[in-house]
C-alpha cells in the first residue's frame, strides 16, 4: 500500500520514514520551516541505534492529481488541528473516481478520543490508532525518537469497534516496518487508557519533570471518575505495561534522553496552539455531561491555554499561578 502522512512531525515523521525504509511509496504532509526543511534535504530520523535520512515527496495539500486506490490516509496531526486536516483531504480525487473520504482509509494516530468521530462525519473508512511512541519533534527536518529495540507500538482497529482487512494489512507493514502493531477490535478501550496517561502532559508542559506526585494523582483520578460515571471503557495500567513489556524501552538518541512529551514540545516550539483541550478537556467535558466534579483538569486546561497564548516557556509555568487556578 501506499501511505500519506498527514502530519509529519513526531509521530507522523518516525512512521513515514520507516515505512519508507521498508520499501513502501510514502507521501508526507507538513508546513511552514519543516515543509521547506524536508523539500531542501529529506527528513532524518534520528535513533537509538542509526540515523536515517528519507528524501520523500511532501507537500501541504492535495496537488489536485487522483490518489492511487491503494492509498492509506494517516492522520497525524494535533487534535486541534484535525478538523483542519480533514476538510484539505476529504474531497481529493481518487484514480477510477470517488473521494478520498468516499474511498480510501483513514488512520487517526492521534491522542484523545473526539478524532475519530469527528473522522466520521466526512470519512466513511475510520480507523483508530493508539499510539505509543516516545518521539520529539522541535527542529524543522528532523525527528528523534527514543523508542528501542522497536520505535513504538501501534494499536490498530477499526472506528468505532472492529477490525477488517485493512488493519491486518497495515499492522503487517507497521511491523514489517520495524513497529509493534496489535490489532485490536477494541481499540477505543486502548485509546481512553492512554488518554488517562495523557492528563499528565499538561503538567509536563507547565512545570518540566518536577511535578508533585499528588497533582498527577488528582488528573488522574478525575478521568477515571468520569470514564467511571460515563460507562466508558478503558485499558488499566497494569494491562499497558504488560503489553508494553520491554518491547518499546526509552533509551537515549545522541547521549540525550527525550526532553518532554507532544504538549511539552507544541510549548517548546512556540506552536501558539496545544492539545490539551482535547486531552484534560475531554475529562472537563465528560464531567460536565455527568456531573462530575473536574478542577484539577480545568485547572490544567486553563493554564496550558495561557502558556501557549502568553509564549510562556516549557516548564516555566509559575507554580504560584497554577497553583491559584486549582483553588
Amino acid at each position: 500500500m501506499r501511505y500519506v502522512i498527514i502530519g509529519a512531525g513526531a509521530v507522523g515523521g518516525t512512521i513515514g520514514v520507516r515505512l519508507a525504509e521498508a520499501g513502501h511509496e510514502v507521501t508526507l504532509v507538513a508546513r511552514g520551516a519543516h515543509l521547506a526543511a524536508i523539500r531542501e534535504r529529506g527528513l532524518t530520523l534520528r535513533q537509538p541505534e542509526q540515523e536515517l535520512t528519507a528524501r520523500l515527496p511532501a507537500v501541504d495539500a492535495p496537488d489536485g492529481r487522483p490518489l492511487p486506490a491503494d492509498t492509506v490516509l494517516v492522520l497525524t496531526v494535533k487534535s486541534q488541528d484535525t478538523a483542519a486536516a480533514l476538510a484539505t483531504w476529504v474531497d481529493a480525487p481518487v484514480v477510477g473516481g470517488g473521494t478520498a473520504g468516499e474511498r480510501l482509509p483513514l488512520l487517526t494516530a492521534q491522542n484523545g478520543v473526539a478524532n475519530e468521530s469527528t473522522a466520521l462525519r466526512r470519512f466513511a473508512r475510520v480507523h483508530g490508532v493508539c499510539v505509543w511512541l516516545p518521539a520529539t519533534h522541535l527542529e524543522p527536518g528532523v525527528v528523534v525518537a527514543n523508542g528501542h529495540p522497536h520505535p513504538g507500538m501501534l494499536h490498530l482497529g477499526r472506528y468505532p469497534s472492529g477490525s477488517d482487512d485493512t488493519d491486518r494489512a497495515v499492522a503487517a507493514e507497521l511491523t514489517a516496518a520495524g513497529f509493534v502493531a496489535p490489532v485490536r477490535p477494541d481499540v477505543m478501550r486502548w485509546k481512553y487508557g492512554k488518554l488517562l496517561g495523557n492528563l499528565g502532559n499538561g503538567l509536563q508542559a507547565l512545570l518540566g519533570r518536577d511535578i508533585p506526585e499528588e497533582l498527577a494523582g488528582r488528573v488522574r483520578a478525575e478521568g477515571e471518575a468520569v470514564l467511571a460515571a460515563a460507562g466508558i471503557a478503558h485499558t488499566s495500567q497494569d494491562e499497558e505495561t504488560a503489553q508494553r513489556g520491554d518491547l518499546v524501552q526509552r533509551r537515549p538518541v545522541g547521549g540525550e534522553q527525550r526532553a518532554g512529551g507532544s504538549t511539552w514540545q507544541s510549548l517548546a516550539r512556540g506552536a501558539g496552539s496545544v492539545e490539551t483541550d482535547h486531552l484534560n478537556g475531554e475529562v472537563v467535558l465528560l464531567g460536565r455531561l455527568h456531573d462530575v466534579p473536574t478542577p484539577a483538569n480545568d485547572a490544567v486546561q486553563r493554564a496550558v491555554r495561557r502558556a501557549a497564548r502568553e509564549r510562556i516557556p516549557a516548564g516555566e509555568f509559575p507554580r504560584v499561578e497554577l497553583a491559584k487556578l486549582l483553588g
